[in-house]
């Protein structure tokens, strides 16, 4: 705010001016000022009072407009320290509120917390204290019932017994098991057996006492444990037949889930417990028997297994379907068809030596072949001096000898062939039989397709079992094997093994083992 200096009075503005304010007309004024004073007044009255009074209407405003500042200015003034004193007083109240809340959830937190673990100690005691109760009864109801079988007679004892200590069957949903009842009785045919589960009741009973440590499986309060010839049963059933699981369950009054679970289950004992020792590569004494065996069949000397390779159908799988995708089948049944393949080795009785599971089923012979165990085996050199037979789609290797694929063949290659043909045929029979003894691999299965590897070699260890205490199949149960051959795109890999075989279908024509002799 800006204030104008005040302009000193002249003489006859004094006059005016203490004209206005009698009262001060005391502080020093002589007598002839007085009456100057009186008399201008008194002219100025009879002259020119009009114009007094317009000069004063002019300087009295100024005085009001001052006097207004310093009123508004102390106005503000008060209004500005009443709004600070306000304000600190919110602040000093948002204040004591905040840590009063504060004080009340940390109190309520603290409370919270010792609440809860106050409420998980008692509930703790509580599930002592009960489950105290429950062996104390439990305790009570067996002294009781043994007190009472000293005194009551034997028939009255059980009944007291069975009424005192109920069994315990919670979570298990009746069903029933009259079929598997009437084959797991000592009743039962070998026949049927047999036909039911395509093996003797030995033989079964066998595979039974070999996994019993792997599958058993101890009781509990809620349900007894499933024995292992009905574990075992339901594997061998649901390998054998191929049935959907809603009808394998129905058969063994178990839960579908239960059934694939078991399964599962023992398919994996049989790989861990039953492999190693019925499906394993020969030793140095076995094999000079199945050299000489072989021999005697073909003429054809050192041939140590003989190889093929079939294919498994399945559910197209969610990923990599391409890979699974089986041109050939699919073109020769006019349906879409995915498979996987499995690679094995056999001995003249079709036993299996070595398999290789799983690969897909777009993936041709040779390239099966290249990622197998049995490949590096060879080409490691301890296969040095032995030849495993193979088909055209397997490549001519120095330990691998196959047939002549060529056009236009001689009559020694030819009739080297037809030993070779002989040697595939027992492939190809072990092949069959385990197909037709195991209708699983014949139909896409429910199993996953991360699992079948093992189910597929739950199949070859059950089917060496079954040869190996000559379990034969039923002729009823016979399958046409049929698997597209084709010619291997590298064929030929060494020229010492070419050299090998011209010599072997040159000894066989010219010893008289290929069917024609000279004389």
């Amino acid at each position: 705010m800006e204030v104008t200096p005040f302009t000193f009075l002249n003489q006859e503005e004094d006059l005016n001016f203490f004209s206005l304010y009698p009262e001060m007309q005391d502080f020093g004024m002589n007598d002839t000022t007085s009456a100057i004073g009186l008399k201008k007044r008194r002219k100025v009255d009879e002259d020119d009072t009009n114009g007094a009074e317009e000069e004063m209407k002019k300087k009295i405003p100024f005085t009001d407009i001052l006097t207004s500042l310093m009123i508004l200015d102390e106005e503000e003034k008060q209004e500005q320290q009443h709004y600070f004193a306000q304000s600190h007083l919110q602040k000093e109240t948002l204040d004591a509120n905040y840590r009063k809340k504060s004080e009340v959830m940390n109190q309520y937190y603290s409370d919270f917390q010792q609440s809860g673990s106050e409420l998980n100690s008692l509930e703790q005691s509580r599930g002592k204290r009960s489950r105290g109760a429950a062996f104390a009864a439990a305790a009570t109801a067996v002294a009781a019932a043994e007190t009472t079988a000293a005194v009551l007679p034997a028939a009255a004892t059980a009944e007291s017994s069975s009424a005192a200590v109920p069994h315990r069957r919670l979570w298990v949903k009746d069903r029933s098991k009259d079929w598997w009842d009437l084959y797991n009785s000592p009743n039962v045919s070998e026949d049927e057996f047999r036909k039911a589960f395509r093996m003797s009741k030995g033989t079964f009973d066998m595979i039974c006492e070999e996994l019993d440590s792997a599958v058993t499986k101890k009781n509990t309060m809620l349900r007894d444990a499933i024995p292992v010839r009905q574990r075992v049963a339901v594997c061998i059933w649901r390998l054998a037949t191929g049935e959907p699981l809603r009808l394998v369950s129905k058969r063994f009054g178990l839960g579908i889930s239960t059934c694939h679970k078991l399964v599962l289950e023992v398919c994996v004992a049989i790989k861990t417990v039953l492999m190693e020792k019925y499906l394993h590569w020969p030793d140095e004494h076995t094999l000079q028997a199945i050299k000489a065996q072989f021999e005697s069949i073909s003429g054809i000397p050192n041939v140590s297994g003989s190889m093929y390779t079939t294919h498994v159908p399945i559910i197209a799988p969610k990923a990599s379907v391409a890979a699974y995708f089986n041109k050939r089948h699919t073109e020769r049944n006019q349906k879409t068809s995915y498979s996987i393949t499995v690679q094995g080795v056999v001995d003249p009785r079709g036993l299996f030596t070595d398999i290789c599971v799983g690969w897909p089923g777009s993936m041709p012979d040779d390239k099966v072949l290249e990622n197998s165990a049995l490949y590096k085996r060879g080409s490691s050199g301890q296969l040095k001096d032995v030849w495993v037979v193979g088909n055209k789609g397997h490549p001519l290797m120095d330990w691998v000898l196959v047939p002549y694929t060529h056009q236009n063949l001689t009559w020694t290659q030819h009739a080297f062939n037809e030993k070779i043909g002989d040697i595939q045929g027992v492939a190809k029979d072990a092949f069959a039989k385990l197909k037709g003894r195991w209708s699983c691999l014949q139909k896409r299965t429910e199993v996953k397709l991360q699992d079948l590897p093992v189910v597929l070699g739950a199949c070859c260890v059950l089917h060496n079992i079954c040869t190996m205490r000559n379990d034969e199949l039923d002729p009823e149960l016979k399958y046409d094997l049929f698997d597209d051959e084709m010619v291997s795109e590298n064929g030929l890999r060494s020229a010492g093994a070419v050299q090998a075989r011209d010599h072997i279908a040159h000894n066989l024509l010219h010893h008289g083992l290929a069917g024609t002799g000279f004389h």
